[in-house]
Order: structure tokens, then C-alpha cells, then sequence
């Protein structure tokens, strides 16, 4: 049986970009939105190349992935790359003290091989349910400034921007920290700008200190008729026991499962009755091929999986999935950003213009992720290189 391109070298690059409008907080924490200032952040870009001549790309901001690369390289160099099922198990298995890091990238990238070697998008290799995809404006977290999200008003003003514009839902990040009751206030501030008009989402990121703190904000959301409650509490979204019992204090729905990893601990948690929508995440479950699993094994229980953040491969991995409502459109902010570098060449975009008047953005056609890339700039501004061959 003939083989399918060979992996004979993978490259990493580290790059750096400027976010405007946003000022460093700290390492390991979120630029914060300051007028007239610029943040410096740094994504990696991957080339995987075959002895075909088909080479594999994908850039995303998963930096401390790129440290394990040098772990799994000698699982993949010298395979089909078309085995990704194999390379999906072996790589798990390398990574299993270190929380799977960088199997979702190496995933990803072989799925951008597969679709140059059989001249086709991922999408319609993976089965190819639909080619535009309903998005929610997805917001950065609040901030202290004036022209920023800086109030309850500031989030009902840009839920209605983001109407204006064509958006049908909105999901709003609150402050990282502060007073519970200015998250309640918000909360029903927007609904009672847009309520009606869009879908309203609400992603704590693991904000609230305690269960009682989750109640409270979750009766607002049941108030106000919210679409989901994500990630409401500080055990990281790990506690399938506590969230069950917020699901039966609170009636708006739970999204969980974006701070677990791969497709186990997801069926796992639904099983316990810890949530009501599962989230899945090329980067972080496995690539396209866990996220798809993730995406069938909730089908197989009667839920439906969100695909988190956006990017090609997120695009490509919802287009084919039936239960999934949303794409994501992160992060958003009235004066700031884009927050992820823009360094795709051929019209492909993400950002608070990127969508259609249907309230929809595309699926790349282009074969295997559709995208092609800036390498001028990703050369230009690298801080650093390396080649596993």
C-alpha cells in the first residue's frame, strides 16, 4: 500500500506583535485596555515538511506548546503524515505529565498537510455539514478606563454596536476581579439593552471565589434569560460534583470543559452531570482530530459542543460538526485590538468586521486549512527559531 507524505522536519518560530490600546499587566496575564498604549504579545507559527514536497503551517498564540514540540518531534518525523490517528495516540501517550501540550498543534498542522495532499479543505474531509457559521461577538475582559468596558452601560453600548454590525449573540467577559454585584449589574444592563435582539452569553473565567457568588450572578442570568453560564467558579472548571450542584441552583444553562483536556475527562464530566454544553479546543483537546471526538461523543450523549476561540482550524472543525451553534469571535473590545496577530495573506479575517450580513462568517475553500500566511512577517519579527529534523 503506498505511503503518504513523510514528516522529514518540523520548524517553530516564535513572533512577536503589538496589540494597540492595551497596556501589559504582568506576565501570564491579559493586556488590559489603556488608551494609547500598545501591548507586545508573542505567537508561534509551525511548518511541518514532507518528503512530497506538501508543507503543513498554522500560527496560533499557544506559545508554552512550543517547548514540547521538542518532546513529540521524534514521534512524528520519519511517519505518514496522513496516520494521524496513530500520531494523535502516540503523542497523547508522550504527554501525559505535561498536559498533553502540543499534540493539538502537531495535529493540526498534519490536518493542513491531509488537505494539500488531497487538494481539498479540512472541512469536507472531516464531512462537511455547512459552510457559514453563526458567530457571537466574544468580548475582552472589563477594564477601569473611559472608552473601554468600564461599566455596565459600557457593556450594553457595545452589545449594541455588535447588533449593529450583524452579530445575532454576544458573550461578555466581566472584569477579572471586583465586586460580584457590578457583574450582576451588567449582566442585566445588556439584557435589558439587547435582550431579545441577541443571544447573551456569560463567561466568568473562573472568577467567583465561592458557590454562593455563582448563584447569585446565575439567578441575574436566569432573570434575564441568558443563553449559557461558562466557567463561573475559581476550581477552574474541574469540579464535575460542583457544578452539578450549581445546575441544580441555577436554570441558565452551563457551559464547562474548556480547562479540561482531550476527549476522556469531557465524556466524563458530562456523565456526572456537570454541565449542560461541552467546549472543545483544537489547540488544547488534541487538535482537529480530539476535537472532533469530543464533538461525536457529545452527540452520542444529546448535547451540543462550542468550539472555543477562533482561528482556520476552529472554522474548519465547526463547519463539520451538526451540534454546535456558535463560533466564537474572540476577544472583542470598542477601542483595541485585534488581540491575535494578523498575519493571514488571503482575505481570511478575524476581528469585530469579519462578519457577514447573515451574521455568519466562512469556511475557507482554499485546500487544507485555506489559509496562507505572512512569513515576511513572521521572519522579521521572530525572537526565536528551531528545526527538529
Amino acid at each position: 500500500m503506498p505511503k503518504g507524505p513523510i514528516v522529514t522536519a518540523i520548524e517553530v518560530h516564535e513572533f512577536t506583535f503589538d496589540v494597540r490600546n492595551m497596556a501589559p499587566q504582568g506576565r501570564g496575564v491579559l493586556p488590559q485596555y489603556v488608551k494609547g498604549e500598545k501591548s507586545q504579545r508573542t505567537n508561534i507559527a509551525l511548518r511541518v515538511h514532507t518528503d512530497q514536497g506538501i508543507t503543513g503551517e498554522y500560527v496560533n498564540s499557544r506559545v508554552i506548546d512550543a517547548a514540547a514540540i521538542r518532546l513529540i518531534a521524534d514521534l512524528v518525523i520519519e511517519r505518514d503524515a496522513l496516520e494521524r490517528e496513530k500520531i494523535y495516540a502516540d503523542t497523547k501517550w508522550a504527554t501525559q505529565q505535561i498536559g498533553r501540550l502540543g499534540v493539538g498543534l502537531i495535529d493540526i498542522v498534519l490536518w493542513d498537510i491531509a488537505g494539500k495532499y488531497h487538494n481539498a479543505p479540512i472541512y469536507q474531509l472531516l464531512g462537511g455539514h455547512r459552510r457559514r457559521l453563526p458567530t457571537y461577538a466574544s468580548t475582552w475582559n472589563g477594564d477601569d478606563t473611559q472608552g473601554g468596558l468600564s461599566s455596565p452601560e459600557a457593556y450594553a453600548d457595545f452589545a449594541e454596536r455588535c447588533l449593529d454590525v450583524g452579530y445575532p449573540a454576544y458573550k461578555i467577559h466581566p472584569w477579572r476581579h471586583g465586586p460580584v454585584q457590578r457583574d450582576i449589574e451588567t449582566a442585566l444592563a445588556v439584557a435589558e439593552r439587547v435582550g431579545g435582539k441577541m443571544e447573551l452569553m456569560w463567561d466568568a473565567a473562573c472568577k467567583y471565589e465561592t458557590l454562593a457568588d455563582a448563584v447569585k450572578v446565575g439567578h441575574a442570568l436566569d432573570e434575564a434569560g441568558y443563553y449559557w453560564y461558562e466557567d463561573p467558579y475559581k476550581d477552574t472548571g474541574m469540579s464535575a460534583f460542583g457544578h452539578k450542584k450549581l445546575r441544580q441552583l441555577v436554570k441558565t444553562p452551563l457551559l464547562m470543559t474548556e480547562f479540561l483536556r482531550m476527549l476522556e475527562p469531557h465524556v466524563d464530566f458530562a456523565i456526572a452531570e456537570g454541565t449542560d454544553f461541552l467546549r472543545a479546543d483544537p489547540d488544547f483537546d488534541g487538535g482537529i482530530t480530539g476535537a472532533m471526538k469530543i464533538a461525536h461523543a457529545a452527540e452520542g450523549l444529546g448535547l451540543d459542543v462550542e468550539i472555543h476561540a477562533s482561528n482556520a482550524s476552529r472554522r474548519h472543525t465547526m463547519a463539520a460538526i451538526r451540534n454546535s451553534n456558535y463560533y466564537e469571535m474572540a476577544l472583542l473590545h470598542p477601542d483595541a485590538g485585534p488581540h491575535d496577530a494578523q498575519v493571514v495573506l488571503n482575505g481570511y479575517g478575524d476581528g469585530l468586521e469579519a462578519i457577514g450580513p447573515d451574521g455568519c462568517v466562512p469556511v475557507p475553500e482554499a485546500p487544507g486549512l485555506g489559509v496562507e500566511y505572512d512569513w515576511d512577517y513572521i521572519t522579521k519579527n521572530r525572537t526565536g527559531f528551531v528545526v527538529y529534523e
